[in-house]
């Protein structure tokens, strides 16, 4: 069984830097793969950023590519997600993800169907 929680979420003002965690709980460690996506009101939920479990390997979408970090902490069985100069467009519900994995590069953006496991979703709303 795994659990996963984010928090970290709110309104913030375009320009500020926010920063997401995701907290996990049950089976956890460094074979896993973890995630971050968000899902904007009446779009589908895209993929944001992931990192493979030594941490080594990261990707990121296009869209947040230069303004958005992820890490995590093994040990503390924590990821973030450091958001800085956010937009407007990235408001969304944002969502941490995980799945077991030996990868250990990430050559692609990776989709939903890539991961079993989810948080319930913390909401960022980006205001100008």
């Amino acid at each position: 069984q795994v659990q996963l929680v984010e928090s970290g979420g709110g309104l913030v003002q375009a320009g500020d830097s926010l920063r997401l965690s995701c907290a996990a709980s049950g089976r956890t460690g460094s074979t896993w793969l973890r995630g971050w996506f968000r899902q904007a009101p009446g779009k589908e939920r895209e993929f944001v950023a992931a990192i493979t479990g030594s941490g080594d390997s990261t990707r990121y979408a296009d869209s947040v590519k230069g303004r958005f970090t992820i890490s995590r902490d093994n040990a503390k069985n924590r990821v973030w997600l450091q958001m800085k100069s956010p937009k407007p467009e990235d408001t969304a519900v944002y969502f941490c993800a995980q799945e077991w994995s030996d990868l250990t590069q990430i050559v692609a953006p990776l989709g939903v169907a890539d991961f079993g496991f989810w948080g319930e979703g913390s909401q960022v709303a980006v205001s100008s």
